[in-house]
């Protein structure tokens, strides 16, 4: 089969198209065929090495395809189903964990399968896992039109919170309020300015809660946003990891709160993985939440895949199809 392989650690350059052979199903795992594969940056972690991986591996672990083999005959060929947690998605074919997919329902599209449970089930525990969201909650987002992003804004928006959303671009801007963001701010050489501004909006005080995506670039003007026993969540380190400080810092900025969560840990149990996927699902059947998809990426090209997202020059969920011979 085709498939994206990396041999050794570095930039997007290591994204080799080879041939390698087919993936063998072990206990409790079917054969799909690939048709997306999502692209997160989470991906860019592992390749780069700053997050532990053993090459030679095939990137991904999320998408979506059609069952080609259940060993158990429980799930018939050809059904469609996605999936979060499947190791080796970069390719056309993936063995993945029976426990760990969903089969997509009518009406929803491959493309959106592909990126939705990932990003979706991130969004899900941010706000009701990290903390419980109530009516009238303020926040800021950073990556406001990011794949996550974009998807938090629809869910909290729903939720009747007020969103305050960061973005870098007019059409990002554009994006974030279509999302329900109730207002957008940019990026910039703000520094505190940028956080004053927000207070302002939000009524001259600090947000109760602060996602943010970027990690090392916005994580001071994070704390600064924060309102006085307010939460500051860093879940994502796209412009590196958060250089270290002094925890006496929380204190001066309001007995702040601080964590820095991952899905894993949210979607630990086969029941709790269950919960927050058909929570994602029903979200995009009901019209909550409306995925916005970039133009996807054919498989051989996903080294312009993560340049793309590294540089900031994608909106939404990235994804790979796999156009078979």
């Amino acid at each position: 089969m085709k498939a994206i392989l990396v041999t050794k650690h570095g930039g997007p350059e290591v994204l080799e198209y080879t041939e390698i052979a087919d993936p063998v199903p072990g206990e409790g795992q079917l054969l799909v065929d690939v048709d997306y594969a999502g692209v997160n940056y989470i991906d860019t972690y592992f390749r780069s090495g700053t997050y532990a991986s053993e090459p030679p591996y095939i990137p991904g672990t999320e998408g979506c395809g059609r069952v080609v083999d259940d060993p158990l005959g429980e799930i018939a060929p050809g059904t469609l189903v996605a999936w979060h947690d499947a190791p080796g998605s970069y390719a056309e074919k993936v063995a993945v964990d029976r426990n760990r997919l969903v089969a997509v329902p009518e009406g929803v599209q491959p493309e959106v399968a592909a990126s939705m449970l990932l990003q979706g089930m991130t969004s899900h525990y941010l706000l009701h896992g990290v903390r419980d969201t109530r009516p009238g909650d303020t926040m800021v987002i950073t990556a406001g039109a990011g794949g996550v992003g974009l998807i938090l804004t629809q869910m909290a928006a729903a939720l009747e919170t007020t969103v305050y959303s960061i973005v870098s671009s007019d059409e990002k801007e554009d994006l974030a309020y279509k999302a329900g963001a109730t207002k957008v701010f940019r990026y910039g050489d703000k520094g505190s300015a940028l956080a004053e501004e927000i207070k302002e909006a939000n009524g001259g005080k600090g947000v109760n809660v602060v996602y943010d995506g970027v990690g090392r670039d916005t994580f001071q003007f994070a704390l600064e946003v924060t309102g006085p026993r307010g939460l500051v969540c860093s879940f994502g380190s796209a412009s590196g990891d958060v250089e270290p400080f002094k925890i006496q810092e929380l204190n001066q900025h309001g007995a702040l709160f601080l964590t820095r969560p991952s899905l894993k840990h949210y979607v630990a149990t086969d029941e709790e993985f269950l919960m927050r996927a058909q929570a994602v699902v029903r979200a995009i059947e009901d019209g909550t939440v409306r995925m916005r998809v970039h133009p996807p990426y054919e498989l051989k090209n996903a080294r312009k895949a993560h340049e793309d997202l590294q540089a900031r020059k994608t909106t939404g969920s990235v994804v790979l199809k796999i156009e078979r011979d």
